[in-house]
């Protein structure tokens, strides 16, 4: 029987493995204070980011939707993975030999999503080989007419897949991988025979995710008998999502991020020849329309949060490109960044335009491009004839819930003024209308107001009573007395292994009077903070329902300068709560000394206790 991972060496990949690394492949962090990052949540889709990383800690937190964890819980959640995987896959990261408790490593699993990741590896690295081989020769003239050399070919990872029917099931098998896992794969096709290979004679590009794994393949036909389709992609498969992935997205990522400009192309070839041109930071989609999905996980690569970004879409300018651009549009508010259209000269695509006039011409292209609103209006517009009367109302209609649509109230008069030129109409005019179609916009559907979407009010109930159960930082009271219990239990969780043992023992050896602080210093105090990764255990510990009010606390920018500042703060924080400690008792005694008679036996020893007390109050106080 297969053994399981080893608890010590599980630790130890977590302690060796940087959560900051592992989920900036997928968000593009900032710096949020000390220690501490944030991005666009990967998990629920939001305007800003709220999604908030401690990589010293080893720990995640989403304040918008409540999702935390560690890098084990990060992978297991972005890519199905179990937790084996996830711990295979961070020790496959950094080297590290696992061991199993019963001698051996886990047996793998037909379904398992790490097979299918090996088994496209296997795949892809085949493929290139098989790319110089001399019946790949119809491959590389393709990739040579197309301005595109061996350097090209293999930064990209283009390879060649043979004619016949089973070499690479053949050359994969004898690597260990069953037919059914290079089925489940996508490799290989079901017929009346049995499998054969899904991809044959056809030139190969492999599709990685956002953190470079390839999850599929695009083909494209190269031999006048094949009946196929052009391009053949990759069925859906448990790893691979053409709604969600992006072709070329890992090799652009990082110029993306820095730059906050992405180009979005129509196919495999437009991005190689973007990127040769020194246009990387251009991707495609694979096989589908650029959608939604498409959106949510180029937000989270660019740090798409301020209107400082581009998107840049270049289309034909036929009907079907005129249509994708209206597809686009209509997911344009979803981003934060500015949206623009380039439409090459003579409807050339940037492969085309490349070897046509030169890398200089795809660099041009990109530099002019028309702002998307613009190029909406011209296409809404065109159909009508502007020299008539009836034309231009017929266009003033078609365009003006487009103005009406901005989002940006600093934009909509400058495109107001865009409209009446393109029109011919008196500015006024055309402002009057914008404001209409704005006002029925903004008009509910009647079906907000009644009917079956009515608002239920047992559903508002019970919304209203989960609410009231979620303790958050922003809940807590406004009070001296929990702002200090709050930003000491964020000391603790963050800085509580830099406190002095004896200040930090004496600190959390009180209850703090808000219940749910009071359920965070109770997981503190039982936790061992000599033990890598304390921090999130103490978290876990915590008591619903006050869990994520402890992951929030772990996760928070803490209020500091730089590392030492934050520190300090932190002792400083747990000196306070000591000396509320002591005072809280000198008030208990004085209390009782004046309910007693002076001169019994009981008020002297009250007294005594209160000068030993206050004597110590005194001592702690002067230390440093």
């Amino acid at each position: 029987m297969a053994g399981r991972i080893r608890q010590a060496d599980v630790e130890e990949v977590k302690a060796r493995t940087n959560l900051g690394d592992v989920v900036g492949e997928r968000v593009a962090l900032k710096s949020a204070g000390v220690g501490s990052l944030k991005g666009l949540c990967p998990f629920h889709d939001e305007r800003s980011p709220s999604f908030h990383v401690r990589p010293q800690v080893g720990f995640y937190h989403c304040f918008g939707c409540g999702e935390s964890g560690d890098a084990y819980t990060f992978l297991q959640k972005m890519d199905h993975m179990t937790f084996a995987e996830a711990v295979e896959r961070l020790a496959a990261r950094i080297g590290f030999p696992l061991h199993y408790e019963e001698g051996g490593p886990a047996a793998p699993a037909t379904s398992g999503r790490s097979r299918l990741y090996e088994a496209n590896q296997a795949a892809s690295a085949w493929f290139q080989r098989q790319l110089s081989s001399p019946e790949a020769e119809a491959g590389r003239r393709f990739l040579g007419e197309r301005g595109f050399d061996a350097g090209a070919a293999a930064h990209f990872g283009v390879g060649y897949a043979p004619r016949g029917w089973e070499g690479l099931a053949k050359a994969l098998g004898a690597e260990g991988f069953s037919r059914a896992e290079l089925t489940t794969a996508g490799l290989l096709s079901q017929g009346q025979r049995g499998a054969y290979d899904r991809f044959r004679g056809r030139l190969i590009w492999p599709i990685r995710d956002v953190t470079g794994q390839t999850v599929g393949f695009g083909a494209r036909r190269l031999y006048d008998d094949d009946k196929g389709p052009k391009y053949l992609n990759t069925p859906e498969t448990p790893i691979y999502h053409k709604a969600q992935v992006l072709y070329g997205l890992d090799l652009a990522k990082r110029d993306i991020s820095r730059s906050d400009r992405v180009v979005i192309v129509e196919g495999y070839t437009d991005v190689m020849a973007c990127h040769v041109a020194g246009v990387t930071t251009a991707i495609a989609t694979c096989g589908t329309s650029f959608g939604s999905d498409h959106i949510s996980v180029l937000r989270r690569v660019m740090g798409d949060d301020s209107a400082a970004g581009e998107v840049v879409f270049t289309f034909d300018p036929d009907a079907a490109g005129e249509k994708a651009a209206l597809r686009a549009f209509a997911d344009e508010r979803r981003f934060s960044a500015q949206t623009y259209v380039a439409v090459a000269p003579e409807g050339l695509d940037p492969c085309d335009l490349r070897l046509r006039r030169g890398d200089a011409a795809v660099r041009a292209l990109m530099s002019a491009k028309q702002p998307m609103f613009e190029y909406v209006i011209d296409r809404r517009i065109e159909k009508f004839d502007l020299g008539s009367v009836e034309g231009q109302v017929g266009a003033l209609r078609a365009a003006a819930p487009i103005v009406a649509d901005i989002r940006d109230p600093a934009l909509r008069p400058g495109y107001t003024r865009v409209l009446a030129r393109r029109l011919g109409m008196d500015q006024s005019e055309v402002r009057r209308a914008i404001e209409a179609a704005a006002r029925r916009a903004a008009q509910p559907p009647d079906a907000r107001r009644s009917g079956p979407g009515a608002a239920d009010p047992r559903v508002a109930e019970d919304a209203g009573e989960r609410a009231a159960q979620s303790v958050t930082i922003t809940t807590l009271p406004r009070t001296p007395e929990a702002a200090l219990e709050r930003d000491a239990m964020m000391g603790f969780l963050q800085y509580g292994h830099t406190i002095p043992e004896a200040v930090r023992d004496s600190a959390l050896e009180h209850p703090l009077t808000h219940p749910a602080l009071e359920a965070v210093r109770s997981a503190v105090q039982a936790a061992d903070l000599q033990r890598p990764g304390w921090a999130v255990a103490a978290v876990d510990s915590v008591r619903e329902p006050y869990r994520s009010l402890a992951a929030e606390l772990l996760a928070a920018p803490f209020p500091a300068r730089d590392e030492q500042g934050a520190q300090a703060s932190a002792l400083s924080l747990a000196r306070r709560l000591v000396l509320r400690a002591y005072d809280r008792q000198k008030r208990e005694l004085v209390s009782a000394v004046q309910r007693v008679p002076a001169h019994s036996e009981e008020g002297r020893a009250l007294r005594v206790r209160l000068r030993d007390l206050d004597a110590a109050r005194h001592a702690f106080a002067s230390e440093d």
